[in-house]
């Protein structure tokens, strides 16, 4: 039977109508710290103009989710794969931007923050296939190509050395780029970066890629860690705002200052055929009270087939393999069979497990070695504007890529600070109310 609902942008809007650009939007970025943007939040030039139904927006968002997977999986095996994903895409990926500044006098830009990839990427001026805002080269002082005899030409994709500069091509999700390798100042809040190397993009294919730009936060050797190495000793913190908040702002804090002092951490994992991945291990599942029944192999890491479980910020919905997610699912239906009077159980694209009653979820717990990471509600469960369906918001890896990695999204990480110290390769998380 279709489903019939309201006009609003899912769960990212609720209720919330919003006119304009709240006043707060051009408020600074402070010292080390950078404000962090949903795509959707008021402060955002990248909300679709005309909102879609609720089931629309989530079918859309899984799409794009699905693009994410395949992109990962990837990486993973090292492998070139474009998926395609079908009908209109309405979020771009990664789900989160920070206002970056490039070139003498700077320009700004709203960069997409990804913790999946290395090099920063912007489109420039000319670039054919890119969006209306872009990065005039010509207007920077500082600005230079780098060529093929310079390092770090080494360091990128399918590097070319046709021209006098540096070219090379990837892939992203749906999307494809090419560029130069260049360099430029990059000021992050306070902070000036000079000669900071990165991909002005030329050209651009697909629909999937940050319409400004990606800042890429892995482990690679052009990834702002690397590049920060001296400022920000290859530590920073997130905290990703929950869809509904009215501000919509979270943080990117770079550098060990100012850091959460208690915070629980669990080792960080390193996989040698894709070193940039943050893969933690991920022992066992909880639901309420009761820790699911969930073949180790499911949860285990394997460098070698890049099996394990992964924190990606640009992924939406959590995805478990198969048998990890069957048990949380399972258990979970039979806990609300219990609260809610044996409620009826439908489905949503994706999602297949939703309730057109109300309901008493579960928490659910991921646990690692040194912390367990408990979701309540509001990391758990999407709702339509106008409460009447209620769905678990997380899903079975896609059987038709390497299905072997599980991917802690963004929704299951808001409102929590995701501390990443690579020098010393743990992870910490701490409830935190982003705003």
């Amino acid at each position: 039977m279709r489903i019939s609902l309201p006009l609003l942008l899912s769960f990212l809007f609720l209720s919330l109508v919003v006119q304009g650009l709240d006043p707060k939007c051009d408020t600074p970025d402070q010292g080390s710290t950078l404000k962090v943007l949903h795509v959707y939040s008021p402060c955002s030039p990248f909300r679709p103009p005309k909102p879609l139904s609720w089931e629309e927006s989530v079918l859309q968002m899984l799409a794009e989710d699905q693009a994410r997977l395949q992109f990962l999986s990837s990486l993973v095996a090292k492998k070139s794969i474009v998926p395609i994903a079908s009908g209109r895409q309405i979020t771009q990926s990664p789900t989160y931007i920070v206002r970056t500044q490039i070139g003498t006098p700077p320009q700004t830009m709203l960069m997409a923050m990804d913790t999946s990839n290395d090099a920063a990427w912007v489109p420039c001026a000319g670039c054919l296939g890119c969006s209306s805002a872009v990065f005039t080269s010509a207007k920077s002082t500082t600005f230079k190509n780098l060529g093929c005899q310079d390092p770090q030409c080494k360091q990128v994709p399918n590097p070319t050395c046709g021209g006098s500069a540096c070219a090379f091509n990837l892939t992203y999700g749906s999307s494809s780029i090419a560029a130069n390798l260049s360099q430029d100042t990059f000021t992050l809040a306070a902070d000036a970066v000079p000669g900071y190397t990165f991909g002005c993009i030329l050209k651009a294919t697909g629909n999937s890629l940050p319409p400004q730009g990606l800042l890429g936060l892995g482990r690679g050797p052009l990834s702002l860690l690397s590049q920060t190495q001296n400022l920000y000793q290859s530590t920073f913190s997130y905290c990703l705002p929950n869809f509904r908040s009215l501000n919509f702002s979270g943080s990117l804090r770079l550098g060990p200052i100012g850091q959460p002092k208690n915070i629980k951490y669990t080792p960080l994992l390193k996989n040698p055929r894709r070193s940039s991945l943050y893969y933690v291990n991920m022992v066992a599942i909880r639901v309420g009270r009761k820790i699911v029944d969930i073949p180790p192999s499911a949860l285990a890491f394997n460098p070698t087939t890049g099996a394990g479980t992964i924190i990606d910020s640009g992924t939406v919905f959590t995805r478990l393999v198969l048998p990890a997610y069957t048990a949380v699912r399972d258990e979970f239906r039979r806990r609300i069979a219990r609260t809610s009077g044996n409620a009826a159980v439908s489905s949503l694209g994706g999602f297949d497990t939703c309730y057109s009653v109300p309901i008493v979820a579960p928490t659910i717990g991921f646990m690692f070695p040194g912390m367990n990471v408990t979701l309540p509600q509001d990391n758990l469960l999407i709702h339509s504007t106008a409460g009447s369906i209620t769905c678990l918001a997380m899903a079975a890896a896609p059987d038709n890529v390497n299905s072997v990695l599980n991917v802690i999204a963004n929704m299951q990480q808001q409102n929590h600070r995701f501390l990443f110290d690579v020098p010393n390769s743990r992870l910490g998380v701490a409830r935190e109310r982003c705003t």
